[in-house]
C-alpha cells in the first residue's frame, strides 16, 4: 500500500469514528438525555461494576482532577453517584445510576441506528465482513477519546 492510499484508509477511518460518534452523541440527546460524547467514554469503564475516580482518570486519558471534575458534572445530572468502596475505606466508588443506565441503553439504540444506515449503504453481509476485519486489528483496551 502507498503513503497516499495508507493515509487516505486512516483518514477515511477516523472520518467514520468521529461521525460514529456524533451521531450515538445526537442520538442520546434527541432521546432527551444531557450531554456529551466524554461522557460515553466515561459510561464505557463505570459499567457495569463502576470504578474509582484514579481508574476512570486512567481510563481516559486524564489526569484525576479532570475525572474528578467530570464526575462532578456526571452527579449534578444523576448520571452517577459515589459509594463507598467495597475494599478500599479511602477510595469511593462511582457508579452509574439507574438515570445512568437509561442513557447507555439510549447511546445502544443509537449505535445501532448509525450502524443500520451503514447496512443501508453496503448492505448486512459487507457491515458484518468489515466489523469481522476491524475486530482483528482494532486494539483490545479502554475505548476513549483522544483529547
Amino acid at each position: 500500500m502507498q503513503n497516499s492510499e495508507a493515509l487516505a484508509l486512516s483518514a477515511a477511518l477516523l472520518a467514520a469514528a468521529g461521525e460514529l460518534t456524533r451521531r450515538i452523541n445526537d442520538g442520546v440527546i434527541a432521546r432527551g438525555f444531557e450531554g456529551r460524547p466524554s461522557y460515553g467514554f466515561a459510561f464505557t469503564r463505570l459499567a457495569p461494576d463502576g470504578a474509582t475516580v484514579s481508574e476512570l482518570g486512567a481510563h481516559l486519558g486524564v489526569t484525576k482532577q479532570a475525572a474528578s471534575q467530570l464526575v462532578d458534572e456526571l452527579v449534578r445530572k444523576g448520571y452517577v453517584e459515589r459509594r463507598p468502596h467495597p475494599v478500599d475505606a479511602r477510595a469511593r466508588l462511582i457508579v452509574l445510576t439507574e438515570h445512568g443506565w437509561e442513557c447507555t441503553r439510549a447511546a445502544e439504540e443509537a449505535a445501532a441506528e448509525a450502524v443500520r444506515a451503514w447496512a443501508d449503504v453496503l448492505g448486512e453481509g459487507e457491515v458484518r465482513a468489515l466489523y469481522d476485519r476491524l475486530a482483528r486489528i482494532a486494539p483490545y483496551g479502554p475505548i476513549r477519546p483522544v483529547w
